[in-house]
């Protein structure tokens, strides 16, 4: 099945990113909440890796056992981070043989340490010279970032668009969004791609807010606003499982609403973890009204 196919129907697919574990208790774990993350029917699973490629092996590892426990599609990230364009193209070659569906396509974050992405000699500048190099040279469905709320490093956010717009007319597939807590921010970024001729799936980013602290820290590296209300909510309290619940009553909103406003799919990141995703989504109905 080819990557956009999944959000052509009147359901809303959701999908599931994960990251390799360091450890075999930690990957246990993660079979365990992948297991509990399928009875919600998940369209494929996502995985991501470390900082400048460290842990592209234990991608593929991870997404084949994804693929041995659930039998659904995998995703890839792929960054050009550190990376040469033999070394990409060795990286894709790996995963066609193990058997991945998709790539989700980035230029990835700057090595920590750095306050500017440089290519390394023989490498990639920008995310569209990715995809181009996908579709060129494999057979892969290809998903690319959005920023609902603008990329950290673009100067505004028309910029931060016409970046969009190339990797779209380089080849990808789907869109899926950095992650926010707003949902005017997404219906305005949607628009704005509506207007620039971007027709491609555009699915929405979602990262429940279970502990403040962390949510805090991963939202500033993002650049993605909280609400006041949310956070009004979690500094009420520091009781963990009242930040948890409060959490995901506001991620459970945010569900609804995006599915009210005909979002394809949504994407949750669920850190490897399934209780969050699996209070949200528990008796919630994914098929849209006509």
């Amino acid at each position: 099945m080819s990557l956009a196919s999944h959000f052509t129907t009147s359901r809303c697919a959701i999908s599931f990113e994960l990251f390799p574990p360091k450890t075999e208790a930690g990957l246990k774990t993660l079979c365990d909440n992948v297991k509990r993350l399928k009875q919600f029917d998940p369209a494929f699973f996502t995985c991501t890796y470390g900082a400048g490629g460290s842990t592209q092996g234990a991608t593929l590892d991870v997404l084949q056992k994804v693929r041995e426990l659930t039998d659904l599609p995998v995703a890839s990230h792929l960054t050009c981070v550190n990376s040469t364009v033999a070394e990409l193209e060795s990286f894709l070659r790996q995963a066609k043989q193990r058997g991945i569906d998709y790539i989700v396509a980035l230029r990835g974050d700057p090595p920590q340490g750095t306050a500017k992405f440089e290519a390394v000699d023989g490498g990639l500048q920008y995310a569209n010279e990715l995809v181009e190099l996908i579709r060129d040279q494999f057979e892969f469905g290809i998903a690319v970032a959005g920023y609902p709320e603008v990329h950290q490093e673009a100067p505004d956010a028309q910029t931060d668009l016409d970046n969009l717009k190339r990797k779209v007319d380089a080849g990808a597939d789907v869109i899926i969004t950095q992650l926010f807590y707003d949902n005017a921010n997404f219906f305005r970024f949607r628009d704005r791609c509506n207007t620039a001729g971007i027709t491609i799936p555009i699915v929405p980013g979602i990262l429940p807010v279970t502990n403040f602290k962390q949510a805090t820290r991963i939202a500033r590296m993002c650049k993605a606003a909280i609400p006041e209300k949310l956070t009004s909510f979690m500094n009420a309290t520091e009781d963990a499982a009242e930040q948890f619940q409060i959490g995901v009553e506001h991620a459970r909103a945010q569900t609804l609403d995006l599915m009210s406003n005909q979002v394809p799919g949504i994407h949750y990141y669920v850190l490897n973890k399934s209780d969050a995703a699996a209070a949200l989504l528990d008796g919630m109905q994914t098929t849209q009204s006509a």
